[in-house]
């Protein structure tokens, strides 16, 4: 598991013996079960190579990968499908939502009343499965493994009831989620503001984005509420020689790289930043209320996909995410003029190491038009 700050909080083991019977969870004990491991899902350098293991079950190779309120918000895994082969179909009581890593392939999604369709994705895709759909997904390749990596909310769900049975086997259809539409899968969607109402994307590397000037650096922003789910995720791109700006929020924001270079400062409210380097197919995953910022050193804009729970979102009175909000006015993002001299220092040394200079100048004076008085 995961360790939620800088410091491990540590303690005797004679205080540890208090809580050993909690420690365990039903959906711990079911990982195990799968004959899985769960590694730490903070930072993993490249989710194309973290290593498998049989995953006996469901005819593939698996890993589970969990941050620091996995027990009470979502989990994350990474599966591979066999060349040539698919996977068992199944069946679940919570919500998933995939990106696809490698390979090429097909999934059926099914309900109780047969009301069946299937669709076919490449690596860059994105879908979620209905809640408590049959589905089932191919490989359509006879020579290379396919490789998704998926984030869900199944363990307060597995937690909630405490019957594996009962989570994989529950006899319901919500017909409100998915009643076999021909189209639930079409590459296609309604743009509302910064939301794209669809169920699938072919192409999340090259998907057009709406302005979001709000985060700074001229970054591209869109917004997904796949299979009518509480779920969401987001995609966000910012251009070379850019960074974001620090901001922090609830645990359970998956952080995947889909193009680019860079690296990610994070740190809980009083200690100093620790740098995580990444590059397509890495993963971050901010543990809860840490500031966490992104900035780009490479040769090309970059671009990322957050896959999240709802509770990731504190929101205010008018339903707006606090890491959008200036710190100077109560939310939970810190401004440009705001920061330490130190980030801006360590970004153009990283810059320097590969030839480039900053582009910051324009978004700093950009802020300026609308940055609220300090307190």
């Amino acid at each position: 598991m995961t360790t939620a700050n800088a410091k491990n909080a540590i303690v005797s083991e004679g205080m540890a013996s208090k809580f050993a019977t909690e420690k365990e969870t039903p959906y711990t004990r079911w990982i195990a079960q799968e004959g899985l491991e769960i590694l730490d899902a903070m930072y993993v350098r490249n989710l194309h190579t973290v290593e498998l293991k049989p995953w006996a079950r469901r005819g593939g190779r698996g890993v589970y990968l969990n941050h620091d309120a996995s027990r009470t918000s979502n989990d994350c895994y990474v599966c591979e499908i066999p060349p040539g082969k698919e996977l068992a179909p199944q069946r679940q009581l919570y919500e998933e939502m995939i990106y696809v890593l490698d390979g090429h392939g097909s999934t059926t999604v099914w309900n109780g009343s047969g009301q069946k369709v299937s669709f076919e994705w490449k690596a860059g895709a994105i879908f979620a499965i209905p809640l408590n759909t049959f589905h089932q997904h191919f490989n359509g390749s006879g020579k290379a493994p396919a490789r998704f990596v998926s984030v869900t909310n199944g363990p307060p769900i597995i937690n909630a009831f405490g019957d594996v049975d009962f989570v994989f086997n529950c006899d319901r259809d919500f017909s409100n989620r998915f009643a076999g539409e021909s189209d639930y899968f079409a590459n296609k969607g309604e743009q509302k503001g910064l939301l794209l109402d669809t169920n699938f994307v072919a192409d999340a590397i090259n998907l057009p984005l709406v302005s979001a000037k709000e985060r700074g650096a001229g970054g591209g922003h869109i917004r997904f509420s796949m299979a009518k789910g509480s779920m969401n995720s987001h995609i966000s791109q910012f251009p070379v020689g850019t960074y974001k700006k620090a901001h922090m929020h609830g645990p359970g924001a998956h952080v995947i790289v889909l193009s680019g270079e860079g690296y990610s400062l994070m740190h809980p409210e009083g200690e100093e930043p620790r740098r995580y380097d990444w590059q397509e197919g890495s993963m971050i995953v901010p543990p809860n209320m840490w500031f966490h910022q992104h900035f780009n050193t490479g040769s090309t804009p970059a671009r990322y996909l957050a896959f999240k729970a709802e509770g990731v979102s504190i929101r205010n009175a008018q339903g707006v995410p606090k890491a959008w909000i200036s710190r100077r006015i109560g939310g939970h993002q810190v401004d440009y003029a705001d920061e330490s001299p130190l980030v801006r220092e360590t970004f153009a040394q990283a810059l320097a190491k590969v030839g480039l200079k900053p582009r910051m100048d324009e978004a700093y004076q950009a802020e300026l038009a609308d940055l609220p008085p300090k307190p």
